[in-house]
């Protein structure tokens, strides 16, 4: 294949930047669906605000009976599959399509701990804080002030209707941090002893969560799930977790899509006229698939640069960015 087989001709406006050193006032065209960002003010009010349909989310029946299992088993999602299979975006399409709210993400690291999901006390903060009162008779800010929950801690606060919680690739963490999630997954609830060991008078504290401006009671230094969050755990395969770690999950193996599949993912994200000039991209993003590990949203990409004139050609840019996600192997 060379050139634009079956495709629009280049638009020469395509290049914003032009290597010519002339400097020039240049619209910024929109940006992919995929990377577009939403303001403060936007996020305050995405739960009080109508948005804009969502695309689908493009998935096999069997797969959705497995999700739809672990919804009525109370129990999480162990997702696995190649980068970019959709295994993170999954606990997006559950959250809207469920109507659960903003999802809450905990991207799992070599450093992550069980107690930072859960919760984070600034001892040092409340130090320098309290003191004695104020002239005025003010006196220093109370200890919830100083405790914020993080996206599992927010996840198990009592509700009416259970949070999504992201737990994205978790086998990047410690190899003990699966095993600590099992207490808090089989008892849905977990303490901060900075707040259990308060007097009876205290025995009632409001702490922020990890949600914007908001904050949730803890009595008696325990918080307590009445719903049992949707929990999505990812992970890419590059360690296995203990049995006992499994049992507690219901494993889903995102496959990689094929063709129809895959026309079906463009359509969704960029409309059908999107596919007119595409099959030529799609056979060779099948094709370099076979060589190498690609994502699907390397195909997005290339069919959203064909779409605003980009020439794209296996010699060229086509070639970057259908980049191979591993080179080493």
């Amino acid at each position: 294949m060379s050139g634009q087989t079956g495709a629009a001709a280049e638009n020469p406006e395509w290049r914003i930047f032009r290597g010519d050193g002339e400097k020039r006032s240049t619209e910024i065209p929109d940006a992919p669906p995929w990377r577009r960002f939403r303001s403060y003010d936007e996020a305050a009010e995405n739960s009080a605000t109508p948005t804009a349909p969502k695309p689908p989310y493009v998935i096999s029946d069997d797969a959705v009976d497995v999700i739809n299992a672990a919804l009525h088993l109370r129990r999480p999602l162990l997702v696995t599959g190649h980068p970019g299979v959709g295994k993170t975006s999954l606990a997006d399409a559950i959250a809207h399509e469920l109507d659960l709210g903003e999802v809450l993400r905990w991207p799992v690291n070599s450093r992550s701990t069980l107690q930072d999901a859960l919760y984070r006390y600034d001892a040092i903060g409340r130090l320098q804080e309290n003191g004695p009162p104020t002239p005025e008779g003010e006196m220093a800010p109370g200890i919830g002030r100083y405790v914020r929950l993080g996206a599992l801690g927010t996840a198990l606060v009592a509700a009416n209707r259970p949070r999504v919680l992201l737990v994205d690739e978790l086998d990047k963490g410690d190899i003990d941090l699966p095993n600590d999630l099992l207490t808090v997954f089989e008892e849905g609830c977990f303490e901060i002893p900075e707040l259990s060991r308060l007097p009876e008078s205290q025995s009632e504290v409001h702490v922020f969560t990890s949600d914007q401006g908001q904050q949730a009671k803890v009595r008696r230094g325990f918080v307590r799930c009445t719903q049992f969050p949707v929990v999505v755990i990812t992970s890419n395969g590059e360690r296995d977790f203990p049995p006992a770690f499994r049992r507690r999950c219901l494993p889903l193996h995102l496959e990689d899509p094929r063709m129809e599949r895959l026309r079906e993912i463009i359509t969704t994200h960029l409309g059908a006229e999107a596919l007119t000039n595409a099959d030529d991209l799609i056979d060779a993003f099948l094709k370099e698939r076979d060589l190498k590990e690609l994502a699907t949203d390397q195909l997005l990409n290339a069919v959203f640069l064909r779409q605003g004139g980009a020439r794209l050609d296996p010699e060229g840019l086509l070639r970057t960015v259908l980049h191979q996600l591993n080179p080493g192997s």
